[in-house]
């Protein structure tokens, strides 16, 4: 699978991690305004959402794995780090996503308003785990870019060096036009992936 992942073409990716969510998103859209009651939609849009952004995550950890092999002696990267920062946001988006169908789902709705100093109290709680899922991110979009231009160029390389491509990881539904070919290119010719 993982293989597959790194030969696989730009577009496939872009189905995968965006257009998915998309079309989920836009079929689910009239269903919401002409439902008499949406609340089931979106006990069913919330997980299906969950899952598509666990395959992105799923995808940036395949590749900044798969790099981390290919780095330039030189080029000192934590591995340990940037799987603990990946496994982060996917736990919590986990847990967001059971939330979302506890709190949409009818079946629940009656437990949530006995329990609501509960659910605020969990919701409350969630701001500063959002908060930590959201720099997890940005450092496994940092990782990526920088090891992705280490192995590119061979060498430790700076900010300057790959500060373009970790604004591509972040504009993903974009970036992985350009990303990918990239990683298409490394991985090409070799089946040593972890």
């Amino acid at each position: 699978m993982e293989s597959w992942l790194l030969r696989a073409k730009h577009w496939v990716i872009f189905i995968l991690t965006f257009g998915l969510l998309f079309l989920i998103q836009f079929i689910s859209l009239p269903f919401v305004i002409i439902a008499e009651d949406p609340m089931p939609v979106y006990s069913i849009m919330g997980p299906a959402c969950i899952i598509i952004y666990l395959a992105f995550f799923y995808w940036m950890y395949v590749i900044g794995v798969n790099l981390h092999k290919r780095l330039p002696a030189a080029a000192e990267m934590s591995l340990k780090k940037f799987k603990l920062f990946i496994i982060t946001p996917m736990l919590y988006l986990i847990g967001l996503g059971l939330l979302m169908f506890f709190v949409f789902n009818d079946q629940f709705s009656a437990q949530i308003d006995r329990h609501l100093g509960y659910f605020a109290a969990g919701f409350l709680l969630m701001v500063p785990i959002h908060f930590f899922a959201m720099f997890c991110i940005f450092y496994c979009f940092h990782f990526n870019a920088k090891a992705l231009k280490s192995v590119e160029l061979q060498r430790p390389v700076t900010f300057n060096d790959f500060g373009s491509d970790f604004i591509l990881f972040w504009f993903y539904p974009i970036g992985i036009w350009f990303i990918q070919p990239r990683i298409n290119k490394i991985f090409s010719n070799h089946g040593d992936t972890v």
